[in-house]
């Protein structure tokens, strides 16, 4: 009996580290400049899900590297970029955001994601919208 509840733990962990959840979501943005008379909403794609992760308890004797854990963070990316209407002469009108292809469990990299786990309180319009389709505004 211990051998088979041995065999299926191991084989749950090798399952979950193997399934991961995480992959390509649909997201709505809103972006909007002060000096420009319209906010932009903006589909596109973010990476979310869950990713198996182990918490060591001997972090004490360990260094920082090996305490990071996996995110569920982009394999391959674009950026799009799109044009805020409403925008003066003066002020640059053109608002840049990445959109996932793939995604991948892994280390999160700042040069290109953000790491914070706080959820974006501010994501509404205050001005009247424009919404964002596939390579024009409406």
């Amino acid at each position: 009996m211990t051998a088979i509840y041995l065999m299926s733990m191991l084989f749950g962990l090798a399952c979950g580290q193997a399934m991961s959840f995480c992959f390509p979501t649909e997201y709505t943005m809103h972006v909007e400049r002060k000096e420009c008379a319209y906010c932009l909403t903006i589909n596109t794609t973010i990476c979310a899900g869950y990713c198996m992760t182990r918490d060591i308890n001997g972090k004490l004797f360990l260094p920082k590297y090996a305490l990071s854990q996996d995110v569920c963070t982009y394999r391959d990316f674009m950026y799009k970029t799109v044009e805020i209407p409403g925008c003066p002469r003066h002020v640059t009108p053109y608002f840049s955001y990445p959109v996932a292809a793939s995604c991948k469990c892994g280390k999160c990299n700042t040069d290109y994601s953000d790491c914070i786990h706080e959820a974006i309180k501010t994501n509404y319009c205050t001005k009247p919208q424009k919404s964002y389709v596939v390579g024009f505004s409406i």
